[in-house]
């Protein structure tokens, strides 16, 4: 893009089934471990699939006070949590003109789930004819971003995307374009998600696409995905900007793709996503044998394994035969609207440490997923490019092309 600004990231954060924060998930993505297990949450044994990578040992009262928690839907803070540690390492401040060219876009499909939750409970099961008057400003999808905005004087523009399971990546992906195109300066991006309550799973549950014993993209052994929750939160930041200020830079983002299948609500296109991917590359101008690694959506089910890894054998034809690509859903699970936002730390990992995160839970090879997959073990490898894939329902496709800084 002609005159275009570059993009580069100076902070992240992050709370999940993994870790409460970034050097505690990237160690766990080394070395392979899974934070899916029994859910701990009310009426669980109503239900069918009682697993999921739930964000344990949290306690809201370790971060907040009572007044902000009374405001705060589960999926409010952790975005708070996340943007709080990737501000600290940023070292950004928006002070002046700074915040008026500034602002936040968050991804999230949910939005305040379990504050809706409980708030039926109360009116259908216990026979309450109030609510909480904060019950509105609780749920609604917005009420992330529009915290994360007020805490630190982000006056430019803030606001929410949901498109399912590709929500976190749209942003992260309209958050460069605004910066790029010279309309902001920094941004706030990356996406939280809290779906794992009663009602939440119940309604997964319908779709017949979830596992009761774990996810294991890629794997001829797969049988549903596993839902997850938390958080991620980027500083994006313009260039120029960054280095002016001696910012230390984890990553440039250098491209962005998204189409539409205009198909299916719920089975996905290889069509779409082949589009997708080759927009970003373009986008970034990187040729396909450039790219070393690529995230991918990878939730486990078999449409979506095929369809992806169909995908991305047309997309990078004979360089896919050495591309590395691995799901890390398979470690923290789905966190739907919040997931490429996570799945954006074992980019910059790659990047950086040159450590590519697993798929783990890998029994048996699929001749349908005929690529390398880095089953099970992290593995060590030099990378300059990376793609972050996201593909949802609805047909919503979403791609981030990375390189080194």
């Amino acid at each position: 893009m002609t005159g275009a600004r570059r993009v580069v990231i100076t902070g992240s954060g992050t709370i999940n089934s993994l870790g409460h924060d970034v050097p505690t998930t990237l160690a766990a993505m080394r070395e392979g471990r899974c934070g899916i297990g029994p859910l701990d949450l009310r009426d669980a044994e109503r239900l069918s699939v009682r697993i999921g990578g739930q964000v344990r040992n949290f306690d809201p009262q370790a971060h907040f006070d009572r007044q902000r928690i009374v405001l705060y839907d589960r999926f409010t803070q952790f975005a708070l949590i996340a943007a709080a540690e990737a501000m600290a390492q940023s070292g950004i401040t928006f002070d002046g003109e700074a915040g008026e060219m500034s602002g936040v876009v968050l991804g999230t499909a949910g939005g305040g789930l379990g504050t809706s939750d409980d708030s039926y409970r109360a009116v259908y099961e216990e026979g309450k004819n109030r609510v909480h008057p904060f019950v509105v400003p609780k749920l609604m999808n917005n009420a992330a971003a529009s915290h994360v905005s007020m805490t630190y004087r982000l006056r430019g523009p803030s606001f929410t995307v949901a498109t399912a399971c590709a929500s976190s990546n749209h942003a992260m992906g309209l958050a460069f374009q605004m910066i790029r195109s010279g309309m902001c300066r920094a941004m706030l991006t990356g996406g939280s998600e809290a779906m794992l309550c009663f009602g939440g799973i119940k309604a997964w549950e319908g779709l017949r696409v979830m596992s009761k014993d774990g996810c294991r993209p890629f794997s001829a052994t797969r049988n549903g995905m596993v839902q997850g929750e938390g958080a991620a939160v980027f500083v994006f930041e313009e260039y120029e900007h960054a280095r002016a200020r001696g910012a230390e830079i984890l990553a440039e983002v250098a491209g962005f793709g998204m189409t539409a299948d205009a198909a299916d609500i719920v089975m996905p296109s290889t069509e779409g996503a082949v589009r997708a991917m080759r927009t970003a590359l373009t986008d970034a101008g990187l040729a396909p044998e450039a790219v070393g690694y690529v995230n991918a959506h990878g939730t486990g089910t078999t449409a979506n394994d095929r369809s992806e890894c169909a995908a991305v054998a047309q997309v990078f034809g004979p360089a896919a035969e050495r591309l590395m690509i691995s799901s890390t859903k398979s470690m923290h699970g789905h966190l739907i609207g919040a997931t490429g936002a996570v799945e954006l730390l074992a980019c910059i990992m790659a990047l950086r440490e040159g450590v590519i995160a697993p798929t783990i839970g890998y029994e048996a090879p699929d001749p349908d997923c005929p690529l390398d997959v880095v089953p099970n073990e992290a593995r060590e490898a030099r990378v300059e490019a990376v793609l972050s894939n996201a593909f949802a329902f609805g047909g919503m496709n979403a791609v981030l092309a990375l390189k080194a800084a």
